[in-house]
């Protein structure tokens, strides 16, 4: 009986594996229209696509900000950069010394061509400190207006290159 049953065994193991190569090698679903070999569909470009630079004012903490962003396809990707921000000072009591304010701060978004438009600006800060703030922008002849909606509330204009 062990004679046949280790080879029964074998026999069944093998079309189990055999059945779950073949469920796996189905013919993918049809595409509604197949792409062209060798055609590449480019993203919808935006009237605002580019690179635009610019500083802010001060604002309420009288501290401007250098933006530099990136805009292609309608996809808002950059920084802004706080020249005065600095990092912790000697503390003389021995204790910890404070976390440095945010110098970096991230912004993306979706650009619209008419209108304006929210951004979200994130600080680049060490710990638990999460920073974040929402701006508005909008687009005024060849210049981009970005505004904080809260905290400082610098305004930038921005112009291409």
């Amino acid at each position: 009986m062990k004679k046949f049953f280790v080879p029964a065994l074998a026999v069944v193991v093998a079309a189990g594996f055999a059945s779950m190569a073949f469920a796996q090698t189905r013919a993918p679903a049809p595409s509604a229209s197949p792409p062209q070999p060798g055609t590449v569909t480019p993203a919808p470009a935006s009237p605002l696509d580019g690179l635009w630079r610019g500083t802010s004012d001060g604002g309420s903490c009288n501290a401007p900000l250098d933006y530099q962003l990136t805009i292609e396809s309608g996809i808002v990707d950059g920084s802004a950069y706080d020249t005065t921000a600095q990092g912790p000072v000697p503390n003389t009591k021995k204790s910890a010394p404070p976390p440095p304010g945010p110098g970096l701060w991230q912004v993306h978004g979706l650009a619209r061509a008419t209108g304006p438009f929210k951004l979200i600006s994130v600080a680049s800060v060490k710990g638990t400190d999460q920073r974040r703030a929402q701006l508005s922008a909008r687009s005024e002849g060849d210049a981009l207006i970005v505004s904080e909606t809260s905290g400082c509330r610098r305004t930038a204009r921005l112009v291409r290159g």
